[in-house]
């Protein structure tokens, strides 16, 4: 027997209810004010890694409604989200606050890493995000860019 907190009907209503194919204005706005993003990749064989992200507010630019971007790091030289994307584009991101709204957004997409020698003609069509990312502080040690393109998202309270 089937609980009825997991049945296809819920589930169905979920995604018709709640699921988007695109970024809000509320949150893009969310993401905006984050300091911290867990990513879910996995390889070519469907073997799983979970990390995290963090930066200052801001860290993660949203391009527009459907697509966001997020620096690497150079780190402790492990690279396992970037091996995995370039075998799986598939990335599940989560962005959660704790403390004020308890509120999570999670977004499933497509990501393809953009390298500092191809950054520029990537984001040419994306307005000023080269410029800003150029006048960056930070911009200099960061190993590359994740560009996201987004295929779900969506808004639980925690």
């Amino acid at each position: 027997m089937t609980s009825p907190l997991y049945s296809r009907e819920k589930a169905l209503e979920f995604y018709h209810k709640q699921m988007l194919t695109y970024l809000a204005p509320l949150m893009q706005r969310f993401i905006y004010n984050q300091e911290l993003m867990f990513i879910a990749t996995s390889d070519a064989n469907g073997e799983c890694d979970s990390s995290f992200r963090a930066g200052e507010k801001g860290f993660v630019y949203v391009l527009d409604d459907t697509h966001i971007l997020y620096p690497e790091y150079l780190g402790k030289g492990m690279t396992v989200s970037l091996g995995n994307i370039s075998q799986n584009p598939h990335v599940g991101l989560m962005f959660l606050d704790f403390m004020e709204t308890k509120v999570k957004l999670h977004i499933n997409g497509k990501a393809k890493m953009l390298t500092k020698d191809i950054l520029k003609s990537s984001l040419e069509h994306f307005d000023t995000v080269y410029e800003r990312l150029e006048n960056s502080t930070t911009h200099f040690k960061k190993m590359s860019y994740i560009l996201v393109e987004v295929e779900e998202a969506y808004i639980e309270v925690l």
